[in-house]
């Protein structure tokens, strides 16, 4: 009986650990060729094959359809079934969230002065429009002056 317990409490374990590696899987579906580079086996040109197979195949279904890109192999897809998984989102390292809220301010803050040059614009351009009205106005008022 113990030795059943043993087992059953081993084999719980190692499920555990599984689901908890499975959280650090990289998703091949969504994930950029950086992050794909994270999975052992996977280097640049591999991960740009992925992307570019993805981008003209559409999402990959199952682990089998990874064979199709090119560079991806019987042998190297069993290499790559521990680190990729085909759903959910991919796990980013921290300094790959980090460098991602720092693009993003900085796009948010391009964004942000590329607003207020419009806005800036479209100020000048209604004073613009306005003395041009004033001019005419002007004109008009001395031609009957004139008269």
């Amino acid at each position: 009986m113990r030795v059943l317990l043993m087992v059953f409490a081993m084999a719980c374990s190692l499920l555990m650990a599984e689901a908890s590696f499975a959280g650090d899987r990289i998703n091949v579906n969504t994930a950029s060729a950086k992050q794909l580079q994270e999975a052992t086996g996977i280097g640049e040109k591999t991960a740009k094959a992925i992307i570019q197979y993805r981008k003209s195949h559409g999402k990959f279904t199952k682990f089998a359809e990874l064979k199709n890109v090119k560079g991806i192999g019987d042998k190297k897809l069993k290499k790559l079934k521990s680190s990729l998984k085909l759903s959910g989102s991919s796990s980013m390292g921290k300094a790959d969230k980090k460098k991602g809220k720092k693009d993003k301010a900085e796009h948010d803050k391009k964004d942000k002065k590329k607003k207020m040059k419009d806005h800036d614009k479209n100020k000048k351009s209604k004073k613009d429009k306005k003395k041009k009205d004033n001019k005419k106005k002007d004109k008009k008022k001395s031609k009957k002056d004139k008269k």
